[in-house]
């Protein structure tokens, strides 16, 4: 009986909690979206701009920023590991033991509810040596840079 009111009250706290009001609109700059069609593939951007809004949103609602639309483009990244793009293109490539150094630049704006600009910030972090790579994932470098972004961002408008 105890777990089923607990199951209960944790339910109304769900349903009462209001929803985030913070929409994030990620975008692949001109310059990046040419080279995802010669190089690493279109299926990139929709990795890449997932992997940005939801760390933006996470450590905005944790550090509770205030924003209420955040718009960021990135502009450059560079993947850890070959794209399938990449590894279809070139056959030599090896999709788990070509490693190669990476990272992003991104730019991003932040508004409130009555469309004022809060603040801006324009970052950018690569890897610089291959020894320190820790190439998990295709995008590795450039997750570090949207964590790394998103966490001064938030710093910033807080």
């Amino acid at each position: 009986m105890r777990l089923a009111l607990a199951a209960l009250a944790g339910l109304a706290l769900i349903a009462a909690a209001p929803a985030s009001a913070l929409t994030v609109e990620a975008k692949v700059s001109p310059e990046f979206q040419t080279k995802l069609e010669k190089d690493y593939g279109t299926r990139e951007a929709k990795t890449l701009t997932e992997a940005l809004t939801k760390k933006i949103e996470t450590i905005f609602a944790r550090q509770g920023v205030k924003a209420d639309r955040v718009v960021v483009t990135i502009e450059d990244a560079k993947p850890n590991r070959p794209t399938w793009q990449q590894v279809s293109d070139k056959p030599g490539l090896d999709p788990m033991r070509s490693i190669s150094i990476g990272g992003a630049h991104v730019k991003g704006i932040a508004y409130d509810n009555s469309g004022v600009e809060l603040g801006q910030l324009d970052y950018d972090w690569y890897e610089t040596d291959l020894s320190n790579v820790i190439a998990a994932t295709t995008w590795t470098d450039a997750r570090s840079t949207f964590d790394r972004f998103a966490r001064r961002f938030a710093d910033k408008l807080s």
